[in-house]
């Protein structure tokens, strides 16, 4: 049982690598509402590109506000594709330990 569980836990290892690898080919986008400020990240929660609307580059409070509101959505959804990645890694692998990732 004890070897069975290791083995099971090496595939593990080598699955959660691999979803890790195709999260970093996944993109998602937040935006500031107005679509002033775009964020994009990957399912690994990296910023990997910010476009400002040319309006907001004489006013430095308003960008700034902005600017949070949309890297902020941005890692929303890149940490719901990361979470909903790595759940299925868990339920494929490891049923019955939940919570494990």
């Amino acid at each position: 049982m004890f070897g069975d569980l290791m083995g099971k836990m090496k595939e593990a290892k080598a699955e959660v690598e691999r979803v890790k690898q195709r999260l970093d080919t996944i993109t998602v986008q937040g935006d500031s509402g107005n679509g002033k400020v775009k964020v994009v990240a990957t399912g690994n929660k990296k910023i990997v590109d910010v476009k400002i609307a040319d309006d907001l580059l004489t006013n430095k409070e308003e960008l700034e506000d902005y600017l949070v509101i949309a890297i902020n959505n941005a890692l929303k959804s890149a940490e719901n594709v990361h979470d909903s990645e790595m759940q299925s890694v868990a339920k494929g692998i490891l049923p019955g330990m939940p919570g494990l990732f």
